[in-house]
């Protein structure tokens, strides 16, 4: 009996000792989200830049949007500071997680695991960004400027056809802000979890669960893949699509290059420890 109370007690630490890491990142997160909603309405005018941008250039001066319902609106602002306040309190959160799981750690993985961990806020940021600036505008180019080049079309047929051009109903954009802003966070999102692909391989590198070749030897299946990935996460817009495809599979290939480098360095670690020879491999 008593060697299962003497078990159980480190159990006991452990789990109070998570309890605390959650509260704590839990109050950060709130607080985040608090202060961001403070800001929101900048902050969701930022996210909706590309098309407020895309509108201009197609010859709308004073573009506006519009919500629907009394709710809505606020609502929306919610989402922007739930997703605002999750960047914010990454840092405060990742904190919580490594001082959770450094003790459990040797000194040689710990060394191996913090930089991933510094690595992957800093990857999705990229990602966030390489999709707020570049992808999104092109995806609203693509969306706006087909719908006014349909109008312009509709309408040079209607000139050539007596007394349609007299009658007819008018189309034109008025966006949901909701909707659109739907738009610039998945793009956000997907992009930034596209970015992760290095870090995931590499630390499945560094576990022993995938190789550099591997990962070559199946590349036919992840072009594939990341095509369908493609087309799930982008709108049905080719360059958009195409713009996806190149990040991600230049990512794959980059992953590949840095799992090489993680074989490399074990196989330098083993020869020196002895359990190698010289010209032997795993």
């Amino acid at each position: 009996m008593s060697e299962i109370d003497d078990s159980s007690a480190p159990l006991i630490e452990h789990l109070a000792e998570l309890r605390t890491r959650l509260i704590r990142s839990v109050a950060a997160f709130l607080a985040a989200m608090v202060l961001c909603f403070i800001v929101a309405e900048p902050i969701l005018k930022f996210l909706l830049l590309p098309i407020e941008d895309t509108m201009r250039r197609l010859g709308n001066p004073n573009p506006t949007m519009i919500y629907t319902a009394p709710q809505e609106y606020f609502f929306t602002l919610i989402r922007v500071s739930v997703v605002a306040a999750l960047m914010v309190s990454f840092p405060v959160i990742a904190h919580q997680l490594w001082r959770f799981v450094a003790p459990g750690l040797y000194k040689q993985e710990k060394s191996a695991f913090l930089p991933f961990l510094i690595a992957s806020p800093l990857l999705f940021l990229l990602g966030a960004s390489f999709a707020h600036y570049i992808v999104v505008p092109l995806a609203m180019q693509f969306f706006l400027g087909f719908a006014d080049a349909a109008s312009l079309l509709a309408a040079l047929v209607a000139d050539g056809v007596e007394g349609v051009s007299e009658s007819g109903i008018g189309i034109v954009f008025q966006g949901k802000v909701n909707e659109s802003l739907d738009i610039s966070l998945k793009m956000i999102v997907a992009f930034g979890l596209c970015f992760q692909l290095p870090v995931l391989l590499t630390l499945m590198g560094k576990a022993g669960l995938v190789s550099a070749e591997g990962l070559g030897g199946v590349r036919k299946y992840a072009v594939v893949g990341i095509l369908l990935v493609a087309a799930l996460v982008t709108p049905p817009d080719v360059i958009t699509q195409l713009i996806l495809f190149v990040v991600v599979y230049g990512l794959y290939e980059v992953s590949i290059w840095l799992v090489r480098m993680v074989e490399r360095q074990r196989l330098q670690r083993m020869r020196e420890e002895g359990l190698l020879d010289e010209d032997e491999a795993l």
